[in-house]
């Protein structure tokens, strides 16, 4: 049977005041929309046009005046520039957008993105060593740098200028640089807090923009499919301005002039045409990935920049056959440190597992697994030598970042958000690391119903499904973190016949109906529902089209299957 039991929660029933001021939409409309919290006809036309509903000038992020005044004296005095990034797609996309802006002013700048496995994440001084040695006159930080307060130091103390734009929380202190440029400063008075890292390096394109005339062939606007890239693979949340970015970033990706992301599409099978954020989070975004986690990001990098059309397919074959293996790897990894994290302590909070082995590139995936598995947060590491580096995953019921905060004199560096983070410790103070963020969980989630919550936005019958609400659900576009994808509860279904599928057999293929209508449909994972199925059953799941060989057909993607009552 199921593995993991859930909770399902039905969205409350909309408000008579809320029913009457969104009037104007399809009842079903009007649930959907209150149920994402908004209640009256503006708030309701900004969000399915997407916008943001503030202001969005630039100049309102802390640090960003001085930051361009340093930008253009640079540019003025024909300085060389680098774009320090971070190896992963948000970093990777950040770095690509502001090498591409300078490259059309003419600026000489380089791309800089650290090896994960021979430097780590961030800044690091030998970094700034060998880019003052190469006549570097000002480093940008993207995607990273907020926390980097002694490389920070280093930077000013060789000579070298530092504009830091990152958008992780901040520590107490801020690194000493021209500019910092954080929505999530204390002090800023940005409106929109969870930009990713790409949304950042943007705002700053758009700053520039406004201060000096770009060339006609590329205003900042024009590298809003990097940023709808970067943004959705870092899973903040689609709403606000990133809802913003992200649907003119998709519309950009649908006729997109970038020869690497053609070749990437054509690996993934994805129709550009059809370009949904769903296509970025699992098709582009992990092979995107996938050359950081398993060397170096360059490879990413130069996919996102190359217009030579046979350098770009084989780029994209590349970064193919490093997804499937890092697929592999993490599946070996996940099975190793379960039983790692189980066999220490099988009744622990928090789980822990770390091993020489362990591949550093892959880490935070299979704790992502183990979080997903046994809805505890989870640590995974790699031993190197005299230190440890882990990645942590978490449940919304447990702030890893803040965690971490409290073992901060335990940790050399750390950094991230609330469900995810990663960190560098010392192997003298390993144990007591474990020990302390254990105890934190326990003392936080001991008392709690531990099961991950499914939410529905409607109860309603098989016969309820016509066509004309999928036209509803793209309304909704894009949808991600944050903005969800609709999900439906459906009861006293029968099952007429159902079957395993999938290369392990783990997925359930299955046709329900309630005795008017009969639909076909999809259960990922829950293969073993085939072989124990109840005469009745009740679904949540989303209503989708599903498309296979030419042919469209209505069905369910079951999300959770239980037993009727």
């Amino acid at each position: 049977m199921n593995p993991t039991p859930k909770n399902w929660q039905l969205s409350p029933r909309i408000t008579p005041e809320a029913d009457q001021a969104l009037h104007g939409y399809p009842p079903l409309m009007r649930q959907i929309l209150f149920n994402r919290g908004y209640s009256t006809h503006e708030q309701a036309r900004n969000f399915l046009e997407a916008k943001s509903g503030f202001e969005t000038n630039p100049f309102q992020l802390p640090d960003m005046q001085v930051a361009t005044e340093r930008i253009l004296f640079a540019i003025e005095k024909q300085q060389k520039i680098a774009i320090y990034g971070d190896y992963d797609v948000d970093g990777v996309t950040a770095t690509a957008l502001l090498v591409q802006v300078f490259h059309s002013l003419q600026v000489d700048v380089v791309g800089y993105i650290p090896h994960r496995f021979e430097e780590g994440y961030g800044l690091n001084k030998a970094a700034l060593d060998q880019l003052k040695a190469e006549g570097v006159n000002l480093v940008i930080t993207v995607d990273c740098g907020i926390r980097s307060l002694k490389e920070a130091q280093h930077a000013r103390d060789i000579g070298l200028d530092l504009i830091i734009s990152d958008h992780h929380t901040p520590g107490e202190v801020l690194p000493e640089a021209v500019a910092v440029i954080d929505p999530k400063r204390v002090d800023s008075d940005y409106p929109e807090k969870n930009l990713a890292g790409v949304g950042v390096a943007y705002k700053l394109a758009a700053a520039l923009a406004s201060r000096i005339d770009f060339p006609t062939r590329a205003q900042a606007e024009d590298y809003l499919d990097l940023v709808a890239l970067g943004t959705v693979a870092d899973l903040v949340p689609l709403i606000g301005e990133n809802r913003t970015l992200v649907r003119d970033g998709l519309a950009q990706l649908r006729q997109t002039r970038r020869q690497g992301i053609r070749s990437l599409m054509g690996i993934a099978s994805i129709q550009p045409e059809k370009m949904t954020a769903t296509d970025i989070g699992f098709g582009l975004g992990p092979r995107l990935n996938a050359a950081g986690r398993l060397d170096t990001a360059t490879d990413a990098l130069h996919l996102l920049t190359t217009q030579d059309l046979l350098k770009a397919g084989e780029l994209a074959q590349q970064l193919e056959i490093q997804n499937r293996k890092r697929q592999s790897i993490t599946r070996d990894i996940q099975a190793q440190a379960e039983t790692l994290a189980l066999e220490d302590d099988p009744d622990a909070f928090l789980l822990f597992a770390a091993h020489p082995d362990f591949n550093a590139g892959v880490v935070g995936l299979a704790a992502s697994r183990l979080t997903d598995q046994h809805y505890r947060p989870a640590v995974v590491g790699h031993i190197d030598g005299d230190y440890t580096r882990a990645s942590c995953r978490s449940i919304s019921e447990f702030h890893i970042t803040e965690a971490l905060d409290q073992c901060a004199d335990l940790l050399e560096k750390y950094g991230g958000h609330a469900a995810a983070a990663g960190f560098t410790v010392h192997n003298k103070n390993l144990t007591e690391l474990v020990a302390r963020l254990k105890s934190l969980a326990a003392e936080q989630l001991s008392e709690l119903d531990l099961r991950p919550t499914l939410t529905a936005d409607l109860e309603l019958p098989l016969s309820a499904l016509k066509s004309e609400v999928l036209e509803y659900l793209d309304w909704l576009q894009p949808t991600g973190y944050g903005n969800p994808q609709v999900a439906f509860i459906s009861r006293r279904l029968q099952v007429s016949n159902s079957r395993r599928v999938g290369k392990d057999q783990s997925h359930l293929k299955l046709s329900v109906t309630d005795g008017q209508l009969t639909f076909d449909a999809i259960a990922f994972r829950l293969g073993d529902w085939h072989d124990d199925m109840p005469p009745r059953i009740d679904l949540l799941y989303r209503f989708e089209v599903n498309e296979f060989r030419g042919r469209k057909t209505l069905q369910l993607n079951v999300r959770d299957i239980r037993p009727s009552r």
